[in-house]
C-alpha cells in the first residue's frame, strides 16, 4: 500500500501540479477499440482552442517530413509539405528542464514501458524503476525516442495520462501530446524523421 502511494506521489510530482483536473472531460470512442488500453479523448472544448489539430502555413522554413517544435508557444509542427504544416498543443519542460536542438527519431513505441531516469529517482525516492504500459503510465498511448549523435537523449514526444497539463510548461523535459493526437502523429512518422526543437 504504501509502494502504491509512494508511486502515485511520485507520478504527480513528476508531470506537475494538476489544479483544473475537472476541466477535463473524457470519452472513448470505437476507432480507438483495437487498442490493448482505453484511450481517453478529452473533451477539446474545455481547452484553448489554439491547442486544436490544425492545417497551417509552414512558416517554419524546414522541410516536409520534418517535426518542429517551438517551445516558447507549446506547439509541435509536423511539416507536411514546403507550404502547410499541421500543428499541435503540447506540454513542454518546466523551468530548468527545457533543451534545445536537433535529434532525430530512432525508436517508436505503442503503450511504451517507462523507465524513470536516476534523476528523477533523485527526486522521488522510493519510484519504481519501471512503470507497466497503460492509462496510468506517464508516456500514455505512444513515444517518439529522441536520439542525436547516435546517442538517446532521453528525451521523448510521448501522450500523457495528465492532458490538463497541455498547453504549459509542465514535464521533466519531455514533449507531451493528448493521446489521440500522439497516435495520429506516430503514425505519420518514420525512424529517422528530424526534430527541431526550439
Amino acid at each position: 500500500m504504501l509502494r502504491t502511494v509512494v508511486v502515485a506521489v511520485g507520478l504527480v510530482l513528476l508531470n506537475g501540479c494538476a489544479t483544473n483536473q475537472s476541466d477535463v472531460g473524457v470519452s472513448q470512442i470505437s476507432s480507438y477499440a483495437g487498442e490493448p488500453f482505453p484511450v481517453r479523448l478529452v473533451n477539446r472544448a474545455k481547452f484553448d482552442k489554439r491547442f486544436l489539430p490544425t492545417e497551417v502555413p509552414n512558416a517554419t522554413g524546414a522541410p516536409a517530413g520534418t517535426i518542429v517544435i517551438d517551445t516558447a508557444s507549446n506547439y509541435l509542427y509536423w511539416v507536411e509539405t514546403s507550404q502547410t504544416a499541421r500543428r499541435y498543443g503540447i506540454a513542454v519542460g518546466a523551468a530548468g528542464y527545457d533543451w534545445h536542438g536537433e535529434a532525430t527519431i530512432e525508436r517508436k513505441a505503442k503503450w511504451p514501458v517507462w523507465y524513470p531516469t536516476d534523476d528523477m529517482h533523485a527526486q522521488v525516492p522510493g519510484l519504481p524503476r519501471r512503470i507497466e504500459a497503460g492509462t496510468q503510465n506517464p508516456l500514455g498511448a505512444r513515444a517518439l525516442y529522441l536520439y542525436a549523435n547516435g546517442k538517446d537523449t532521453l528525451y521523448r514526444i510521448h501522450g500523457t495520462s495528465e492532458p490538463w497539463t497541455i498547453g504549459t510548461k509542465a514535464s521533466s523535459g519531455c514533449i507531451r501530446m493528448f493521446n489521440e493526437d500522439v497516435i495520429e502523429l506516430f503514425d505519420k512518422v518514420e525512424t529517422g524523421t528530424k526534430v527541431i526543437v526550439m
